[in-house]
């Protein structure tokens, strides 16, 4: 009797482990990510295509590449000042989207003249940076691949997914905040 107490003593105290962790069921390979990538390098591919079309056949404007991704020329340009609109100013702009053929989504007058704070607002990537690039009075038109206007989601009203954008853009004011008045 005594053995078998000790045998169940033993039997208890060997056959207690720690809980096992479960393994996964599936195995992410990673290949969604790498055909979403691909996705997005063919879509942005062809967009550039179509911009390049654009440019080529309006060979009377001078367009430059901007730094986040969008082409533009100017339509009225400013030389009477240097300054360009900095973090926290407010600028006061009117603009239009359109399709890259030119088929209206919205117009300046649907927008109407719009108030904006630099950098402390809702705006598509490639409105930002269009904006840093103007200055007071300026007019310049843009062409926005669709990866810096709304992408893959739209604006859930008349911008569908994927829609790279064109945009006439005129900054009527620049009201400078205080900090950027002393630089």
């Amino acid at each position: 009797m005594r053995i078998i107490g000790v045998f169940l003593v033993l039997m208890l105290l060997f056959s207690c482990e720690g809980p096992e962790p479960r393994k996964p069921v599936q195995r992410k390979s990673g290949s969604y990510f790498k055909e979403s990538i691909e996705r997005s390098r063919k879509l942005l591919e062809a967009e550039e295509k179509k911009i390049q079309e654009i440019i080529k056949n309006d060979s009377l404007k001078h367009y430059t590449h901007s730094a986040s991704g969008s082409w533009y020329h100017y339509l009225r340009v400013n030389d009477s000042t240097e300054y360009t609109p900095q973090t926290n100013d407010i600028v006061t702009f009117e603009y239009n989207l359109l399709t890259l053929d030119n088929d209206t989504i919205y117009s300046e007058a649907d927008i109407g003249t719009f108030t904006y704070k630099v950098d402390k607002q809702e705006l598509f990537l490639g409105m930002r940076d269009a904006i840093k690039l103007l200055k007071e009075n300026e007019k310049a038109t843009f062409l926005f691949p669709s990866s810096i206007a709304f992408g893959y989601h739209g604006d859930n009203n008349k911008i569908g997914t994927n829609v790279p954008l064109k945009s006439t853009i005129t900054i009527l004011n620049i009201e400078k905040q205080q900090d950027n008045l002393e630089e």
